[in-house]
């Protein structure tokens, strides 16, 4: 077979899951024999990070190079309030995204799987094909309404199934095309969430884990800053949600042990895909990455969710590391694992690298990166071995020695503290040092080194530390309006000036 000039795209989402939970990372209480396989033909980043620890703010950076700063999606889009969006509103409208990008360079484009990043109905823009579910917030695996190219209809059967059938259909139908193709696979699982993770109905790999006694995830109390983001939530929900259940998850076997069989039902779509890719024998044509738009805390650190789980918010290690893997034959080292600090939202900068594509958006600098020189060796123009992240008041800088988190203070009554973590004889992340003189000098180096790149890589409109604003939903409305005033709110686009 004749290889095309750009390569065949394949990338895969899961949705809420740290690294650590799959057999290739050292786990050996979760069955992933397809990851495994496909870690062993690729490379493994051994310390991926998100950019934040929410579903929609990662899935716009992956997709736009960009930190929630610059693109303005800080937290989760909440799609119980879509009566009052804009008609046909994207948060991604007006920025440089992969999709559109790859679409204007010749490719077919497709979209299996949760969006969360606006109206599910109608198709963000770059997608030739569009399937989606109509809830952001998986609420079931199974009985989810669907659209798909403008048709709307309910499945009743499992969600990673159903998209892993689609995608292979788009990928059978390119397969005798003369172009390359695109498909984006985010997976709505394994969530971790009720009532999804709840629910009565069991997967076919429900059974491997009636018996496992989930020794891979630490028991702990509760923190006090997870019942101080309960208490927040609760203040300020109008009494109309419950939120308890962060509280309840953890140390819950029966939703460890949902949450693990959900990883292997996305294990057997995985599998399924590659298995169509070689049965194509597209194989050696089509680069596969597989990440998470996030981690989740399964109760390390005293809390279940994400990093606003918390107050502050934070980006400890289980919330904010993901598996990634890439492969593709001939051109990626197969079996390397790598130690380098990278951020999932790399992804844009690489696969716009493969298909010989610029990666400018705007005027905005992107801190995005190109994985591409990292698996040949050629790492003199990478930079700094660090990644960055932020939670809205919490900023993160991490190395290979460091994690050091910088809260916002601006703001009125906050007494919010900084940490300081020695990960290399601290990997757990237990010890802050924040205040121990003898790191002041580090301290003091680490919080330049942030305070200069969020300087570089803010745009004023979406920079909630100067004033600035998010699009349709922060977690913070009050702490913002404390700090900026009584007029701040989200908004649901912003001037394209960046």
């Amino acid at each position: 077979m004749t290889r095309k000039k750009l390569p065949n795209i394949v990338l895969i989402f899961t949705d809420n899951q740290q690294a650590s939970t799959l057999a290739c990372y050292g786990n050996d209480e979760v069955y992933t024999p397809n990851l495994d396989k496909l870690a062993a033909q690729g490379t493994l980043f051994e310390n991926a990070f998100c950019p934040n620890a929410f579903c929609s703010p990662c899935r716009a950076s992956v997709l736009t190079g960009l930190l929630p700063s610059q693109h303005g999606v800080h937290s989760w889009i909440d799609d119980r309030n879509m009566d009052e969006w804009p008609q046909n509103w994207h948060a991604l409208d007006g920025l440089r995204t992969l999709p559109a990008t790859l679409r204007d360079a010749g490719y077919a484009t497709a979209l299996s799987g949760k969006y969360h990043l606006g109206e599910p109905g109608s198709p963000m823009a770059g997608f030739d094909f569009w399937c989606t579910m109509a809830d952001g917030h998986v609420r079931s695996f199974y009985k989810n309404r669907i659209t798909e190219n403008g048709e709307t209809y309910d499945y009743e059967g499992h969600t990673v199934d159903f998209f892993t059938q689609k995608g292979i259909s788009f990928i059978e139908e390119q397969a005798a095309q003369d172009q390359p193709f695109f498909l984006y696979l985010p997976y709505p699982a394994p969530y971790g969430h009720w009532p999804a993770t709840k629910e009565d109905v069991r997967c076919r790999h429900s059974d491997r884990y009636d018996d496992c006694p989930m020794d891979s995830i630490p028991r702990e109390g509760l923190s006090k800053a997870a019942i101080d983001a309960f208490l927040l939530r609760a203040k300020y929900s109008g009494g109309g949600l419950d939120y308890s259940m962060p509280l309840r998850a953890p140390n819950d076997l029966a939703t460890l042990r949902s949450y693990y069989a959900q990883i292997s039902m996305v294990d057997d779509g995985v599998g399924q895909i590659m298995d169509t890719l070689d049965r194509l024998d597209l194989a050696d044509d089509t680069i596969v990455v597989f990440t998470s738009d996030h981690g989740l805390s399964l109760g390390h650190h005293g809390f279940w969710g994400h990093g606003a789980a918390t107050y502050p918010a934070n980006l400890h290690r289980a919330a904010h590391s993901v598996p990634l893997m890439v492969r593709h034959p001939n051109t990626i080292p197969a079996g390397q694992r790598l130690d380098t600090m990278v951020s999932n939202m790399d992804v844009f900068s690489t696969l716009l690298d493969y298909a010989d594509q610029p990666r400018d958006q705007k005027g905005m600098t992107v801190s995005s990166r190109s994985l591409k020189p990292l698996f040949t060796g050629d790492v003199a123009d990478w930079g700094a071995d660090a990644v960055y992240s932020e939670q809205e008041e919490t900023r993160v800088l991490r190395t290979p020695k460091w994690a050091y988190f910088k809260r916002f203070t601006a703001g009125p009554a906050i007494d919010f503290q900084d940490e300081l973590y020695d990960v290399e004889t601290d990997p757990h992340e237990t010890t802050n040092l924040i205040d121990d003189p003898a790191f002041a000098d580090i301290r003091k180096t680490l919080d330049k080194m942030l305070v200069e790149f969020f300087n570089t890589h803010t745009r004023p409109a979406a920079d909630l530390w100067q004033g600035g604003t998010t699009l349709q939903h922060s977690e913070r409305n009050e702490l913002w309006r404390d700090a900026w005033g009584p007029d701040w709110q989200p908004v649901y686009t912003y001037d394209t000036t960046p």
